[in-house]
């Protein structure tokens, strides 16, 4: 039986997890009182007793985190932003693949991909990696996600019964374009630069659809045909899977995945203009069900163990 510690648990993604492996049989969890949460030398110790920990942290802190292994045998799964770019680091999407899903295996050291840019990756990396789009391409993404995406201060914020009523219409933001996952964008699709990048938060719980507009110029000689056949032979789930066609009178819910562990992807639009599409839970696929999709794979389970798909 694995042991598992969650440094962090008091986040929304910690929770979640916690949640999620509290129903297993197969690991232990390890577990600090609610007075020694944040005492470094009861984490030091939590930390080098498991097999896995998570860590739920700001950035600074998860960094300090890994820097308090010593158990060599300890493997670290971050969700936080800190290293998601640090090659030293496997990228938890394993279906990008093969390689992505070995180094996985593999690794002692694990970045949660954030939930923007879960979408984005999924949508671009493979157009890059096989040829079909150049990395000098200028790309512009939306991305409208349910306002849990922003932890438990803007949950309490949406929820709270004397809320504004600003907040009963869709808010864009990260309006400088320092969107803290434009940095993991861009190097795990190897695109030469930042994305033009519009998320958006709206009033529903979980759920996000990220979309990257493309012109048929954009793939050279490649056609719309030539994307969704990419799509169709690389993403065949159970987890992250193409789908051919959606039924919902023109329109494409946020929330059509909320709950979820699940990622579908799509391609909308015609032969000048085309739209790639991923729809899937910012709670889901974009934190926690990736994280234990992660912890599968290196306890050599099922990968969508605990997952709801």
């Amino acid at each position: 039986m694995k042991k598992i510690f969650i440094d962090g648990k008091a986040g929304t993604t910690g929770l979640r997890i916690y949640e999620r492996l509290g129903e297993r049989a197969d690991i232990e969890m390890i577990t600090l009182p609610e007075e020694l949460r944040k005492d470094e030398k009861a984490r030091r110790e939590a930390i080098n007793a498991s097999d896995v920990t998570f860590l739920c942290l700001p950035d600074a802190a998860a960094m300090a985190s890994v820097a308090m292994v010593e158990n060599p045998d300890t493997v670290i799964i971050d969700t936080s932003t800190a290293h998601r770019t640090n090659p030293a680091f496997a990228y938890g999407f394993p279906e990008l693949s093969p390689a992505f899903e070995e180094k996985i295996r593999t690794s002692k050291r694990i970045a949660v991909p954030g939930c923007h840019a879960s979408g984005f990756i999924a949508l671009v990396q493979p157009l890059v990696a096989s040829g079909l789009l150049h990395p000098s391409v200028r790309l512009t993404c939306h991305s409208i996600t349910g306002y849990s995406g922003g932890g438990k201060k803007m949950i309490e914020e949406y929820e709270s019964e004397n809320r504004s009523e600003l907040l009963s219409a869709p808010r864009q933001y990260a309006l400088t374009q320092e969107h803290k996952h434009l940095k993991e964008m861009r190097a795990i699709t190897k695109i030469d630069r930042l994305p033009l990048f519009c998320p958006i938060v709206s009033d529903f719980y979980s759920g996000m659809v990220v979309t990257v507009p493309l012109l048929s110029e954009d793939l050279g000689g490649a056609s719309a045909e030539d994307v969704k056949a990419l799509y169709r032979d690389l993403y065949k789930g159970p987890v992250v899977h193409y789908a051919e066609e959606i039924s919902e009178n023109g329109f494409i819910s946020g929330a059509g995945l909320s709950g979820k562990d699940n990622m579908e992807i799509f391609v909308f639009g015609n032969m000048d203009r085309l739209l790639l599409v991923a729809r899937y839970d910012n709670l889901g696929k974009g934190a926690s069900g990736a994280a234990i999709e992660n912890l599968n794979i290196v306890l050599g389970c099922d990968k969508t163990l605990g997952l709801t798909l």
